[in-house]
Order: structure tokens, then sequence, then C-alpha cells
């Protein structure tokens, strides 16, 4: 039922415990979208070191009838249709799929002592454009778990039945629709997965956008003119504590420019280190004297 299923695992060595790996479940009416995004690039090789797994579960393969129909149109009237909730219940049971509140209190609702939500380490989460917003912050916390389930919604959504019963989460990657629960998805696997241990070296990920609630400094390669431009002196210098500081203002002067309520979120929370606040007041103070 399933189009792919990678299941590869490290050696474990004698005395030596298998890494812990995370697992995405997609259901999708359209698995081929996701099968071809895990076929390529640093992803492809996350799934070779077993440091991913993944499996895509075809929707239709839980239709009801022979023409493998998974809409029908709401009730109440209104546009477009509604993914039905009996195959998509079908292809979430497949994957032991049950919302956190379900799992605890056991399928009867009953209380379920054997289920510990502290302890829980599977998400199943619809993606919604109604959602909470998809987060830096979110995709770190869910680069800890162990599995992350995820509803690749189509048409005008899903029964809400389906998100009361099964959805641990409704996620939103931004403030626009898409027709396409998968493209959605996939921002959330793309942004969970690189954050997984053995993924990306440590240091590749230490300075990128909303690191420590600052955005990335521009960068530049060969050649050294480009169209007239030249690379910033600094960064040809050798210099390396200059060119630390250089980044880092230039971090925060994308911040202000851009998305400058991560200054002063950052501000608020206590974020930055003392050279970094004061590159703020500097930077604020630029920006004044230029107005």
């Amino acid at each position: 039922m399933c189009s792919i299923y990678k299941n590869s695992e490290p050696p474990n060595e004698a005395g030596f415990q298998t890494p812990r790996r995370l697992k995405f479940s997609i259901l999708s009416l359209f698995p081929e979208i996701i099968d071809a995004y895990f076929a390529s690039s640093i992803m492809a090789k996350a799934l070779d070191k077993g440091i991913i797994q993944y499996q895509a579960v075809n929707i239709r393969d839980y239709a009801l009838d022979k023409h493998k129909i998974c809409d029908d149109a709401p009730y109440g009237g209104g546009p477009g249709m509604l993914m039905l909730a009996e195959p998509l219940s079908r292809a979430l049971e497949s994957v032991h799929a049950r919302s956190l509140y379900t799992r605890h209190r056991g399928c009867s609702g009953d209380e379920d002592n054997t289920a510990d939500p502290a302890n829980n380490l599977t998400r199943v989460i619809y993606l919604s454009p109604s959602g909470r917003p998809f987060t830096q912050k979110r995709a770190m916390e869910l680069a800890g778990m162990e599995e992350l389930i995820l509803i690749c919604g189509r048409y005008e959504g899903v029964d809400q039945r389906i998100i009361d019963i099964y959805a641990d989460e409704e996620l939103s990657v931004g403030d626009y629709v898409l027709s396409s629960g998968e493209a959605a998805a996939l921002v959330v696997i793309d942004a969970v997965y690189r954050l997984v241990d053995r993924v990306i070296t440590p240091e590749s990920l230490e300075e990128e956008s909303f690191s420590g609630g600052l955005l990335e400094y521009p960068q530049y390669t060969r050649p050294e003119i480009f169209d007239s431009i030249k690379v910033p002196e600094v960064l040809l210098s050798g210099h390396h504590e200059n060119i630390r500081r250089w980044r880092q203002k230039k971090r925060v002067e994308k911040t202000l420019a851009f998305r400058p309520e991560l200054l002063e979120r950052g501000l608020q929370d206590g974020l930055f280190d003392e050279e970094t606040v004061k590159f703020i007041e500097d930077v604020y103070n630029e920006r004044d004297k230029g107005n």
C-alpha cells in the first residue's frame, strides 16, 4: 500500500547503541511527489545512512469503492470538495496514527495509563493555512521526535473529524493558500530533517538565519569582482576576528531591514550578547542619522 519504505539502518557494532532515527510517514493522494523529493540530494544520503526513514502512503489505496473516490461535497453547501473521512482514517490507522489525546485516553475513551503524553515521540500533523505558524523553533522541536505523521490535504481540506480524532497539531507554512498539501509537508520535512543529528555538520547550522535570533549574513565566492561589484575587503583580509565581527554586524543590519520584529523579540527575551546589543544600537543610530 505504500509506495516506498526506506528501512536501512546504520551498523550496530557490539556494545554500541544504534543512533535514534527520525521517520516521516506522509499521507497523500499523490505520493509520487513525496517519493521524488526523498530520492535526491542530502535527503537521499540521509536515507542511505539510515538516519532518516520515510513511507509515502497513498490515501486512494484505502478508498471504499472501485473508483477510489476520496472526496465529496461538504455538508451545508459551499464551493469545492472535501476529502472523505473513511479513506483517510483507514490510511492513518495503517500507520498506527492516533492523536496524543486519543492515545492517552485509549480507543474506548477510558484513561490509558500505558500512554504517557510527556514521553510520546510521535506527532500527527495536519498541514493547513489555518494552523499555527511553522517556525524554526518548532522545526528544532520536531527534529527531536521519532516519527512525524503528516496529513496532506487537497481540495477544500479534510473532514474536521479527522483533525479532531487524529491530529496533534495543525501547522501553517505561511500566510498564503496552496493547492497542494504535499508542498507544505515538504517544507516541514526539509526544515526538520536537516536538524537531525548527523545529517548536516553542526558548524553549518550555527550561523544560519534564525539561529541566535538573527538572519544570516551575506556571503561571497569567486570571482573577486563580478559585474564591477567587489567582494568586501574584510573577507579578503584573512583576519578572522574582523571577519567574525563584520558578519555579526551584517546579520544585525539584515535583520533590521527585513525582519525588525526578530530584533525586538530577541532584545526582550535576552537572546543577544553584549557585542550584538552594541551592534544593534549602532545600526539603529546609523539608520536614524540616515533619516
